[in-house]
């Protein structure tokens, strides 16, 4: 008989050599998000790429030196018709995902929330280093600013769209959206012109 088989092991001690799937999952999961982070931190530096969104107008709707620290700016793209309402905002040095500028704090978003196109004009708040959009007056829902408008709270389930900026000396530009405009089945309407 084989040295390796046991007659009179117990469970218990058998399973202590063996994995269950939970605990498999959890050593292949950590495993693999160690794995990614090391890969991560191989090349070191931020990546910087620039893109042009194709379709939507480029719109100067404003100047980076003329913005107040926490005060937005209203505009609205990528046109002038229903639900375009949005609004561009420097936020004191907190950066933010997609954000412009020196201190990559310059960012822009429609006003409209996500779940039912509550609008969310003059709800723009600075907590502590927190930057959010709410909270919705139909049903409370909030958005950090700092990570692309994700939903924080409320009964949304989707990001705020967030509009593209582009910096071309002290000029702000609007050239594209990130996310569907409420309301809209598309972000650009067809020329209303007959």
């Amino acid at each position: 008989m084989s040295e390796l088989i046991k007659k009179d092991e117990t469970a218990a001690e058998h399973a202590q050599c063996m994995l269950n799937r939970r605990q498999f999952l959890m050593y292949t999961g950590t495993t693999a998000a160690a794995v990614s982070t090391i890969s991560l931190n191989l090349f070191p530096g931020e990546a910087h790429a620039k893109a042009r969104v194709v379709g939507y107008p480029r719109q100067h709707i404003g100047k980076l030196s003329q913005l107040k620290e926490n005060t937005p700016l209203d505009f609205n793209y990528p046109d002038k018709g229903q639900n375009s309402q949005a609004f561009v905002v420097k936020m004191d040095g907190a950066k933010a995902g997609g954000g412009i500028g020196p201190q990559r704090d310059v960012v822009a978003f429609s006003y409209l929330c996500t779940h039912q196109g509550g609008f969310m004009n003059g709800k723009y708040q600075a907590v502590g280093e927190h930057r959010v959009l709410g909270q919705c007056p139909l049903h409370l829902s909030t958005y950090d600013l700092t990570r692309h408008g994700i939903i924080v709270s409320g009964q949304a389930y989707q990001s705020i769209p967030q509009v593209l900026l582009e910096l071309d000396g002290d000029d702000i530009y609007a050239v594209g959206v990130m996310g569907l405009l409420f309301g809209r089945n598309q972000n650009l309407m067809e020329s209303q012109e007959s």
